[in-house]
């Protein structure tokens, strides 16, 4: 079998984009932001390999993979891991919009 894929959705990406550049912005550096950044790509690997280690969510093929403060919310095939949101669990829950 193919490696699968990592595909980021629009939304995650700029959610992502959105919460390193507030890190290096409050810490006027972006050695935090890389840490982070670092830290997520080492879960994506072991995502990668086991993708069903996510919990299961309220929306039926998406799962949520916990990540320090973050949940990784994203769906599966043989081929690809599509990410649709980062989420900071720290943010009001009912802002949350996952697709």
């Amino acid at each position: 079998m193919a490696k699968r894929k990592i595909i980021w959705s629009h939304r995650a990406e700029i959610r992502l984009f959105e919460m390193l550049e507030f890190y290096a912005q409050r810490n006027k550096s972006k050695t935090y932001s890389a840490k982070v950044y670092q830290k997520l790509n080492r879960e994506l690997l072991i995502l990668i390999k086991h993708p069903d280690i996510g919990l299961n969510t309220e929306i039926e093929s998406v799962r949520g993979l916990i990540v320090d403060d973050y949940i990784l919310f994203y769906e599966y095939d043989n081929d690809k891991i599509v990410i649709h949101s980062i989420w900071d669990c720290r943010q009001n829950p009912d802002d949350l919009c996952i697709k």
